[in-house]
């Protein structure tokens, strides 16, 4: 793990990602986002509306699993994506008629298992400003209530995916044992690495965030892949973060996998897989596992839940040429 390479991710990390403004007042644009890019592509503001839920249920067997959206984002995409010209990401992203910045959201799962309450995630909580944070209402609205969380599986020890686990150095599940890779911990919750190119930025956060839960003794951290409840299988991705983790679940012969970021940008790194992001810490071992990760899973059928795709963030993968198209489920609404 090169330190130049951990500045450079640790420090667009938080360049990509607007954290402390809604919108830079010069320009009208969302923090964070490129000198100069607002006179082409302004977005008009809309007006502050109050927060509202996102849920989305489902069933895997005999597993009752619910999306819950933490928020969406305004993200910065060509100073994020590595590997490929802007002129080839803008078209990617027109084909969908979409453009930078994306709206990008930040997704959390629950899964119902009748005697446990698991969560994959837990958003940014109150770590990215006005973005984010709304993974409590969400979670209200589906009828539970934090301290009814059992299981927490981290996909990462990056902030909007375990930033809503602790407020103000409390624990907010407060019954809930934490499950998370062990390189992670190794990495982000010792000050040490802060030599090694940490940004102690990201250190602070990881002992506000997940400090508490190993303090209470409810960290269960595994190395590798391994069998952690029963029917959930923690599956190591190393090289987005050192301990970054899918979770397939299986219920009845059924099953989802639940990815963390090995998929930031799905209209340009489905098409290029070969395509990282700056937030990658190994950016060789990124591009391997999202590379290996979806030739396995193209054409299985395989149900798929993705914390930054679209919310829900549930679909499908389906070989497309040389590259690969999201096939997003059905819409349902009934019993």
């Amino acid at each position: 793990m090169k330190p130049h390479t951990l500045l450079l991710a640790a420090g667009l990390l938080f360049a990509a990602i607007p954290t402390g403004h809604a919108a830079d007042k010069a320009t009208g644009q969302p923090a964070g986002q490129p000198a100069g890019h607002a006179t082409a592509q302004a977005i008009p503001q809309p007006a502050a509306q109050p927060s509202e839920a996102g849920l989305y249920r489902f069933t895997v067997g005999d597993l009752r699993i619910t999306a819950l959206s933490d928020g969406t984002l305004p993200l910065g995409i060509k100073p994020l994506v590595k590997g490929l010209p802007p002129d080839r990401i803008d078209a990617l992203l027109a084909e969908r008629f979409e453009r930078d910045p994306l709206e990008t959201s930040i997704n959390a799962f629950l899964i119902d298992t009748g005697s446990r309450v698991l969560l994959v995630d837990t958003g940014a909580g109150q770590l990215f400003g006005p973005y984010g944070g709304k993974l409590p209402l969400s979670l209200a609205a589906a009828g539970y209530r934090p301290d009814q969380v059992t299981d927490i599986l981290l996909t990462h020890i990056h902030t909007d995916h375990s930033g809503g686990l602790a407020l103000d150095g409390r624990m907010v599940f407060t019954n809930a044992t934490v499950h998370v890779g062990q390189p992670d911990l190794d990495f982000f919750l010792n000050r040490d690495n802060i030599a090694n190119g940490l940004q102690p930025r990201l250190h602070d956060e990881a002992v506000a965030t997940v400090g508490p839960y190993l303090k209470a003794g409810k960290v269960k951290p595994f190395s590798e892949r391994s069998e952690i409840l029963a029917g959930v299988t923690a599956i190591p991705t190393p090289g987005h973060t050192p301990g970054h983790a899918f979770y397939r679940v299986t219920s009845r012969g059924e099953t989802i996998e639940f990815w963390g970021d090995i998929i930031h940008v799905g209209p340009v790194q489905f098409r290029h897989p070969e395509a990282t992001v700056a937030f990658d810490i190994d950016q060789d071992a990124a591009r391997a596992q999202r590379r290996d990760r979806f030739a396995e899973e193209a054409d299985s059928g395989q149900l798929t839940a993705a914390v930054h795709l679209s919310f829900p963030g549930l679909g499908r993968l389906r070989r497309d040429g040389d590259g690969y198209r999201w096939v997003p489920v059905e819409y349902r609404n009934r019993q």
